[in-house]
């Protein structure tokens, strides 16, 4: 199980955001949004990402797609999605 977190900001300002948090997983960079733009979290009519999480298996297919992440619990929302899933 791999999990990470992309943004479309530059990677010295994702670097900064990941060591406030002290995180222990990758925030990958996509300033030009190219992979956002893919997965729908930004469009023509909103430059801002949507702030959703994306559950994929092994196979490259799309499990879950939380549309109401809430930063305080979206840890914990994490993991209950994927035992609602059964995933370990």
């Amino acid at each position: 199980m791999k999990y990470f977190m992309i943004s479309v900001d530059d990677p010295e300002t994702n670097q900064e955001f990941a060591e406030s948090l002290d995180s222990d997983f990758p925030l990958l960079s996509n300033p030009t949004k190219e992979v956002a733009e893919a997965y729908g979290v930004v469009t023509a009519e909103r430059a801002f990402p949507f702030r959703w999480t994306y559950i994929i298996g092994g196979d490259g297919k799309i499990l879950k797609i939380d549309k109401e992440v809430n930063p305080s619990t979206a840890g914990q929302d994490l993991v209950a999605h994927m035992a609602s899933l059964g995933l370990e």
